[in-house]
Parts: C-alpha cells; structure tokens; sequence
C-alpha cells in the first residue's frame, strides 16, 4: 500500500485524504461561465468539438500539476513566488488583469445563478443575485477552513446533475465516438471562436493561483507537511497525492463538460436550436426538447457550480493581491488577522454582483473576462514554466523535462489562441 502524504491520517478513507485542491480547482473550472461556453458549443456544432476535451486534458492537467507543485515546494502561492523572483512590473501587471478578470466572471456567474433560479421558482432575478453573492461572502470568511474545504467537496457532487441529463436523453453514441476521437476540422470563424472559448475555459489563470495557494493553505493546516524546498524527503508522497488530486480532478472537469456538450448537441442541436448565449437560455431551451426533469436539474446544476466557482474565482484575486501587496493571506485565518484579503474577497463579490445592475451586455462582458484572461494566461504560464526549473525557487523538486516540455506546449497553444481572440475581437 502506498503512503500518504504527511498529514493525511490513515483513519481517514484514503481517496477522501487526497482529493482536495486538484477536485475542487476541476469542478469550479465548471462554473456557470463554462456552462454556457459548452451549451453554446454543443447547440452549434453537436458532438464535433467533444474531441477538444480530450486534446485539452493532457495541457491541463500538467499545468495544473506544476501550479500544486509550485505551492507545496516553496510554501508560496504564484503571486507571492513572482514577487519574490521577477520584475514588480510584471507581477503588477498580472494581479491587475486578473481581478478585472476574475471580477467580470463573478458577475456573470452570479447573473447565471439568478437566472437559474427564477426560471426554477421565478422571482426577482437581481434580488438572487444579491443572495447567492453574500452567501458565497460569507461562507469564505466564517466558515472555518476545513470545514469550508469539506463545503467546496461536497458541491462538486452538484455537476453530477450533468451525468442526469445524459441518462434521461437520447443520445446517438456512435456519432458521440465519431466526434471524440476523429477530430474534423473546418475553416468555419465560428467554429474556431468555440474552439478558442473552449481553451480558454478549461486553462484559466485563477486556477493556476487558486490550485497553489491552496497547498500552502493545506501546509499550514496539516503541521506535518513543510515546503518540499525545506523537506525533500517528502516530495515523493507529495508529489503522487498531487499527481492522482490533479488528474482526478481535471478529468472530472472535463467529463462534465463532455456531459454538457453531449446533452446540447443531442437535443438542442438536433432540434435545430444552435444559438445558445447563455445557461439561462440553454436550460430554458432543453425543457420543450428534453422535458421538465432535464431543465430542473440542468438548471440547479447552474446554481451548485456557481456557489462552488464564486469562491474560488474570488479567493484567487484575494490570494494574488495579497500575495504581491505583502498582507497576511489565507482562509486558515480569522477575519481581524487577514483584514485586506478578506475585503478583496467581499468586493470583488460585490463588484461582480453589481455588474448585473448595469447596461453592460453581459455576453459582450464575458467575452472581455475570455480575452483578459487568454492574455494573462501566456505571461503566467511562461513564469511558471521558467520556475520549475529554477533550483533556486524549487531546490531539488525541479520539475521533470517531460512535464516541462508539455507545458511549454500548452503555453504556446494558449498563446495561439489568445492571439486569435484579440484578432477576432479587433476583426469584429
């Protein structure tokens, strides 16, 4: 049997000891935003873009991988490892789009969210919006941190609500397999727009900052566990617990969005409805073309990714802020001890919410979180990649060549694919 990784008593069901930062980092990717990216693709194109999942698992699993192993080596988050190693200017640079970012996504989420349940309940939707954004504020800051950790765990069982829609339609599973495994690729704008917005999805940079602050948060809650830097006879077990957490996670990730896309492509898609803007939309269409129960759960699995992405998308702005400004950071800490993260946190909320009061059109507001955060993403995974191989910043848990190599890879293609969002956007 193999060993956990210090701090992981035995008492504990192993699989439930290990699954942690990668699950939750891979069920948020999920969030309300992704959603409708994956609505959107299935309702166009059917099944003919399932196959960019299993082109973007390997990409983003790895980078993933490194952000965890940047956390557990050094005992720092991303932010705090480029103040430390590379120009203010840069880091700045990045924490600045990053809440932009982050901000707008907020804000469509919570927007998503608010449809959700009036379409359930009906209601006032802005009020909702109100609801679930002070919910998912105070969740962060009184909850204590193994007890909030135990919270964002048990709302990853909410995308399962995606599998139930796949079980209650008919789907044409040979053309499902066609569509996985033979890649057809087309000189359509609108199919590489998708194929953009998919990549953009599932590699965002506030997961990369959300995944490594959240092994030094573990660090600190589990005294047994030191930075690998410190500690390299640990690195063995870390890095397996890290390894299986990451991989599980994204593959989870991304099943669920195989789910969504597959359910879209086989009842909106073959009802001849390909135009689908938003969660909202995408759940109201099912209901003529899939029945009542399909949209019920369609529409509450909008309303558990949101409470479990909010977070994070939140708690990864208040980890690279306060990371880069020097404050006290972390969920592990009573709200008088890390005042300034906790307040980034609430106004980030805050801000993302009142979004929904504005004229801003949020599709168009979406798009700019996309572009924003295809941008950020190359400068941030560069960094990355030069830092895992650093022994200076990583002592002897360098990063394998292998693994560096397939991260490099995934930057280029991210970089790629921010170019064609920024040439699109310029060409519109």
């Amino acid at each position: 049997m193999q060993k956990n990784d210090p701090g992981v008593g035995p008492s504990k069901p192993r699989l439930f000891g290990i699954l942690g930062p990668g699950l939750i980092t891979g069920a948020s990717d999920d969030d309300p935003s992704g959603i409708a990216t994956y609505s959107q693709a299935g309702a166009q194109f059917g099944f003919g873009l399932t196959w960019t999942l299993l082109f973007s698992y390997p990409l983003m699993s790895v980078v993933q991988e490194i952000s965890a192993r940047i956390g557990r080596t050094t005992g720092q988050g991303i932010a705090g490892n480029m103040r430390r190693y590379y120009p203010n200017w840069l880091l700045q640079s990045v924490v600045v789009l990053l809440l932009i970012a982050n901000t707008i996504n907020i804000g469509a989420d919570l927007g998503a969210m608010g449809d959700a349940l009036k379409l359930i309940i009906g209601g006032p939707h802005l009020a909702y919006v109100i609801l679930f954004g002070v919910v998912s504020v105070v969740l962060q800051v009184l909850l204590e941190y193994s007890r909030y950790v135990s919270v964002l765990k048990w709302l990853t069982l909410s995308l399962f609500a995606y599998f139930g829609t796949v079980l209650v339609v008919h789907v044409p599973w040979g053309d499902v397999a066609r569509g996985l495994f033979i890649p057809k690729l087309t000189a359509n704008a609108g199919f590489w727009t998708s194929v953009v917005a998919i990549l953009g999805t599932t590699i965002s940079p506030y997961l990369f900052f959300w995944q490594a602050s959240q092994e030094v948060e573990d660090q600190k809650a589990k005294p047994e566990r030191k930075p690998l830097k410190e500690a390299p006879e640990q690195a063995e077990n870390a890095i397996e617990r890290i390894r299986l957490d990451t991989y599980v996670g994204m593959a989870f990730s991304n099943l669920v969005a195989l789910a969504i896309m597959i359910t879209a492509g086989a009842t909106l898609h073959a009802s001849g409805i390909t135009d689908i803007e938003s969660t909202s939309q995408a759940a109201a269409a099912l209901k003529p073309v899939a029945g009542a129960f399909a949209f019920a759960i369609f529409a509450l699995g909008v309303i558990g990714t949101g409470l479990l992405a909010i977070p994070v998308l939140a708690g990864s702005a208040g980890y690279a802020l306060g990371e880069a400004r020097k404050w006290p950071t972390g969920l592990d800490r009573k709200p008088l001890e890390a005042k300034a993260f906790y307040v980034t946190i609430a106004v980030a909320t805050l801000l993302g919410a009142c979004l929904n009061f504005t004229p801003v059109n949020p599709i168009k507001a979406l798009y700019w979180s996309a572009v924003v955060n295809g941008v950020v993403a190359v400068p941030v995974m560069a960094v990355m990649m030069m830092m895992t191989a650093r022994s200076d910043i990583m002592g002897k848990a360098t990063v394998p060549l292998v693994m560096r190599t397939v991260g490099w890879a995934a930057t280029a293609v991210m970089a790629v694919a921010a170019l064609v969002m920024i040439a699109q956007f310029f060409w519109e």
